[in-house]
């Protein structure tokens, strides 16, 4: 089995720029809810559950931030111009290899950071919605 160094993975919205300066990423987590249909006749007392829907997550990304940065600053297409529009966008989370991760979503955080002794980061949010294509 191959391994791969995360280094290169990046995050782009509407075919566009990829985002600069990202860090570290965190998800997207994809999970199955479940619900109980566990009866008074059930075998053994076991719980029974069936499946129902897909959920797709939330993807963060850590951020050197920069505030001029044409990827982020409320400007056309940038990070905040879209959290502010509330508009649905296409994404493509692209891994080394390269493999990608492909839909639609929300951006739905902005969270900047700037302690006295470190650098000025932020953290971002993008919660999918519909499905999503994985390699």
């Amino acid at each position: 089995m191959a391994k791969k160094a995360a280094f290169g993975t990046t995050f782009a919205l509407n075919a566009g720029t990829a985002l600069a300066n990202v860090t570290s990423f965190g998800g997207p987590g994809i999970s199955l809810d479940t619900v109980d249909v566990t009866t008074h006749d059930s075998v053994g007392a076991w719980e029974e559950v069936v499946p129902t829907i897909l959920r797709s997550g939330e993807l963060t990304m850590d951020i050197a931030y920069d505030p001029a940065n044409a990827t982020v600053k409320n400007a056309a297409n940038g990070w905040l111009a879209l959290l502010v529009a509330r508009a649905v966008t296409t994404f493509v989370l692209t891994f080394p290899g390269p493999s990608a991760v492909t839909g639609s979503g929300f951006v739905t955080g902005f969270e900047p950071s700037a302690p006295h002794d470190g650098a000025l980061t932020a953290t971002l949010k993008y919660k999918l919605t519909g499905p999503i294509v994985t390699p």
